[in-house]
């Protein structure tokens, strides 16, 4: 959970964007939005007491602890009590993974998950008994309905995919992915952290997680679980958002995330409709590279997220090589990124793991230059290319 130095870039007075955006092409997670970070700080000078306090200070942090739930909830199409917040999207995950196998524990059958799921996910399910069947996706990284629909059985007890992948943009194809799962009365998890202010709003889903980050926020989790879903909550019981968190919720991150949510929403169109435009640039010029591909389903794909292998170059030698140029971009996989692993999205998808680049726009509130970047980024990178396999003496492609 953020606290009170976490976030603090700059001046909220200071329109002068954070430091280091210039050349931002890897928003995984990007700045605070500038009205985020004002409400964080000033949320500090109000919302610093304990909201389970009955106090006059601790009822003030809870009455706008739940402004920002009913925000974050009318935002994503829910009722409030049916939002809990967590520390971080990984810790809202793990906790929705948790309350799905302690209330449906009698099924016993395997649960349902596609292979490009998030690691953090998959790695939770895998360590489960018995594992997960790991559904086979298409080569565009779209999951295979009908491998899907043999998969999910009455005795499935949940079911798990993403509604896009956070490395390739792939969006899934959730609403008959769900007719399956209700078909069977299974209820469906739905990981949205890749997409929850750059997309719509999934609505095919029982349990829903989501990551303030993705929106310009601070780091905070956001877990729905519908009215109706079986669930069971932490045991020994846990006092924090009905048993589904293990921590309290940090009052001014939940209000900061609030107002990011806000803010993105009303940009959305602009915001979306500028990062599809850079994003098709970046696949243009990337795919005219010989021996590059460009992975991921062309069209029906989040808008901000852009992946290419190179063929005989390693792709963190082609992220040091923009990095001197300014330009800030990620290789691996989106999930495991610190390690530079290869990507299992691109495993499972029957594409080169080789030399795989990513870009995942920030938000153009945070990073003003990014069409700049992007320029930049399609004007260097047919050169950095040529460059790094010449040093390995491939040049006649």
């Amino acid at each position: 959970m953020a606290r009170e130095g976490d976030s603090v870039q700059q001046d909220p007075a200071d329109p002068t964007p954070p430091t280091g955006v210039g050349g931002l092409l890897d928003g995984v997670p990007g700045p605070l939005l500038p009205e985020a970070l004002q409400t964080l700080l000033a949320a500090h000078d109000l919302a610093w007491a304990d909201s389970t306090s009955r106090h006059s200070a601790g009822r003030r942090s809870r009455a706008l602890l739940d402004r920002a739930r009913a925000v974050l909830a009318e935002g994503l199409g829910v009722r409030p009590d049916e939002v809990t917040l967590h520390a971080s999207g990984d810790q809202a995950a793990r906790a929705a993974l948790a309350a799905l196998a302690r209330g449906r524990r009698r099924f016993t059958a395997p649960p349902v998950t596609s292979a490009v799921e998030h690691s953090a996910l998959l790695r939770w399910l895998r360590a489960g008994e018995p594992p997960p069947t790991e559904v086979p996706v298409g080569p565009t990284g779209s999951v295979d309905l009908d491998d899907w629909s043999a998969a999910v059985t009455q005795d499935t007890p949940f079911a798990v995919l993403q509604s896009a992948n956070q490395e390739v943009g792939t969006r899934q194809p959730l609403a008959a992915a769900r007719a399956v799962t209700l078909e069977h009365g299974v209820p469906l998890l739905v990981d949205a952290r890749a997409s929850l202010g750059r997309d719509d709003v999934p609505s095919d889903f029982d349990v829903l997680v989501g990551d303030a980050t993705s929106w310009g926020g601070p780091r905070l989790g956001v877990l729905v679980v519908r009215t109706g879903t079986r669930v069971a909550p932490h045991h020994p019981p846990s006092p924090h958002e009905g048993g589904l968190a293990l921590d309290p919720v940090h009052v001014p991150t939940a209000l900061a995330a609030a107002e990011a949510w806000q803010q993105t929403a009303a940009a959305r169109p602009a915001e979306e409709a500028s990062a599809r435009h850079l994003v098709a640039r970046i696949r243009e010029v990337a795919g005219a590279i010989p021996q590059v591909d460009v992975v991921g389903d062309p069209d029906d794909r989040l808008p901000h997220v852009c992946t290419f292998s190179v063929l005989y170059v390693a792709g963190e030698t082609i992220v040091d090589e923009l990095a001197r140029r300014d330009l800030s971009v990620a290789s691996g996989s989106a999930c495991t990124a610190d390690t530079l692993e290869p990507s299992h999205v691109l495993a499972a998808m029957g594409a080169l793991t080789q030399g795989n680049v990513r870009i995942t726009l920030p938000l153009a509130a945070v990073s003003p230059a990014r069409e700049a970047a992007v320029e930049r980024l399609c004007a260097a990178l047919p050169e950095v290319v040529a460059d790094c396999r010449a040093r390995l003496g491939i040049t006649d492609l």
